[in-house]
């Protein structure tokens, strides 16, 4: 048995209405790419969490990404939910604090973002194993208990932004258990070219954003809700993503 969550969301989502970098930049940011990614996983094993958050950033800036950063300071041993647009909300959740992510398993195979994963010590959930859930939960706990903050994709899939998924309750089990505090965050982009959907591939997806003169992604976070130790995670996750607003997730203006 398989779980796969589906959004709906296909390539008709993107409008296809943006700027394009002069001819020949595309190329050379890919380029770039490949070498800041060679070079930084020589030195983020040494160096981790500070030099993790280098990279990320690092990464967004050679694709021509500004990331904008609003809402309170992220404190460690926290549960750090967000809304899911594209492969690229990996890199900004990394680029702004040292987290440990929570991924599908496939991303774990990805070029360059499954090693980025790997190194802030992601814990990957096997969607082809439903029963071990319950084994994810306890991960994240123990993570939470010592200290460390964990951030994760409740709504289990990609979305275009426009348009948002539910929040499944799982992991936020993982909070009330661990008694951590729980970060809403918003992810929004100001292109419909980032979204990571339909028929997608990541090469596709990278070659796209490449093409964009220019792209800017806001990350806003709530403040944190401190759920008390009998409350429902169902519950829990409801209001978590209600405090992100009532008009849901926004391109970033």
């Amino acid at each position: 048995m398989l779980w796969l969550p589906t959004s709906g969301c296909g390539d008709e989502c993107r409008d296809g209405a943006d700027p394009h970098a002069f001819r020949g930049l595309a190329a050379l940011r890919m380029v770039t790419l490949a070498g800041v990614l060679a070079g930084g996983f020589l030195v983020v094993p040494l160096l981790r969490g500070a030099a993790l958050r280098g990279l990320a950033r690092t990464m967004l800036a050679v694709l021509g990404i500004k990331l904008v950063r609003r809402g309170p300071t992220l404190r460690p041993g926290s549960l750090i939910v967000a809304n899911h647009v594209s492969w690229l909300d990996i890199l900004v959740l990394l680029a702004v604090a040292p987290v440990k992510l929570v991924a599908k398993g496939e991303v774990g195979a990805w070029p360059g973002i499954g090693v980025l994963a790997g190194l802030s010590g992601a814990i990957f959930i096997d969607r082809s194993r439903p029963k071990a859930l319950p084994g994810t939960v306890a991960e994240v706990t123990a993570a939470l208990r010592a200290g460390r903050s964990v951030a994760a994709f409740p709504e289990g899939t990609t979305f275009c932004g426009a348009n948002q998924g539910r929040f499944r309750p799982a992991l936020f089990q993982a909070a009330i258990d661990a008694k951590a505090p729980v970060v809403p965050a918003s992810i929004g982009y100001d292109t419909t070219a980032a979204a990571f959907i339909g028929d997608d591939t990541l090469w596709d997806s990278v070659r796209r954003v490449a093409a964009l003169r220019s792209l800017t992604v806001t990350l806003v976070t709530a403040p944190a809700l401190r759920p008390d130790v009998d409350a429902d995670r169902r519950t829990l996750a409801r209001a978590t993503q209600s405090s992100l607003g009532p008009s849901g997730y926004r391109l970033a203006a």
